[in-house]
């Protein structure tokens, strides 16, 4: 009788209060009733193995699922933390870079600077994955209790019952087309670097030279004022690379629209960073004239040797990039 007595004690204290007397007097007459006439502690333990766990029958008398997200919408919930994830990593990133471009301290050291920024980078990513995977989850929680359907076999993405039909509204994506979410990040992190070099040139690319705390930085080597010139336009075409990136992480694979938006940004680009490099301004006199001697040159062989290798360097690279995504927009299978 103890077991018995322990058993309905097991379920009971799951219940609320109120019910919890009449499945009392319920279980014990259930069990009264799958006991035999003359029964041991054998026999007992025979007919609440059948019974199951207090949990699972309390669970079943409640009418609540044992479990945050059953398999009915396990599957959306999963697709929608795919989706959502890295876009709201990716728009924390990007306000990220952002703040550390507005607010750098100028007394401060580069690289600290920037240890710093990687730090607050690894805990921005970890702050944002645990928000949303604890709100989606929270959701998803709530409308599995809510839902009262007796039916769990998975839903679409619409939230509907599966049918051959749902397939219709899928593309398939030739894994030579597909874009990876490597790719994406990587281009938010390229601009990112590229962004922070551009409104910090005149304390990040010029002469390092050997000190007694380690590299100091000696000589600028771009005059920022020049730089700085152009910053409307440039902060267009990093707002624009960072939605192409965006955009690239909704859609998953090149199309021929992302292929004409990709080259365009990429002529943009090329349209204005020639201006700037044929800015006469745009490289510090100090500057010049130390590599000059370095290389054993005239100062205008080696601004105009410079300067020429950067174009080139920027034009294969847009020429890379335009001709693979027209390509990849292309493939069909």
């Amino acid at each position: 009788m103890n077991l018995i007595d322990v058993y309905i004690q097991e379920v009971t204290r799951r219940l609320p209060e109120k019910s919890r007397g009449d499945i009392a007097l319920e279980l014990q007459s259930t069990i009264g009733d799958m006991l035999p006439d003359d029964y041991n502690e054998e026999d007992v333990k025979e007919v609440l193995s059948k019974l199951g766990s207090p949990a699972a029958l309390a669970a079943g008398y409640r009418d609540q699922p044992m479990h945050l997200i059953g398999p009915r919408y396990f599957d959306v919930y999963v697709s929608l933390l795919k989706m959502i994830l890295p876009i709201a990593a990716a728009i924390s990133l990007i306000s990220l870079a952002a703040e550390f471009i507005f607010n750098f301290n100028q007394d401060e050291t580069i690289l600290n600077a920037l240890l710093e920024l990687m730090g607050y980078g690894i805990w921005r990513l970890i702050e944002v994955a645990v928000q949303v995977f604890f709100w989606l989850t929270i959701v998803f929680a709530i409308i599995e209790r809510v839902d009262k359907g007796k039916d769990q076999h998975p839903l679409s993405p619409s939230l509907k019952p599966w049918t051959p039909d749902d397939l219709k509204s899928i593309t398939y994506i030739p894994k030579k087309k597909a874009i990876g979410k490597v790719e994406v990040f990587g281009s938010l992190m390229w601009t990112a670097i590229w962004a922070t070099l551009y409104f910090y040139a005149d304390r990040l690319i010029g002469v390092y030279r050997g000190g007694g705390e380690g590299l100091e930085f000696k000589i600028p080597a771009i005059n920022q004022d020049v730089l700085l010139g152009y910053w409307p336009i440039v902060v267009v075409i990093i707002a624009l690379e960072a939605g192409l990136a965006l955009y690239k992480l909704i859609i998953g694979q090149w199309t021929k629209r992302m292929a004409l938006y990709n080259t365009v940004l990429e002529l943009l680009s090329t349209v204005v960073f020639t201006f700037i490099l044929l800015n006469p301004n745009l490289l510090q006199q100090e500057f010049t004239a130390f590599m000059a001697d370095l290389f054993s040159m005239s100062a205008g062989q080696f601004k105009s040797w410079l300067l020429s290798g950067i174009f080139i360097i920027f034009v294969i690279y847009a020429a890379i990039s335009i001709y693979d995504g027209i390509r990849k927009s292309r493939i069909t299978s």
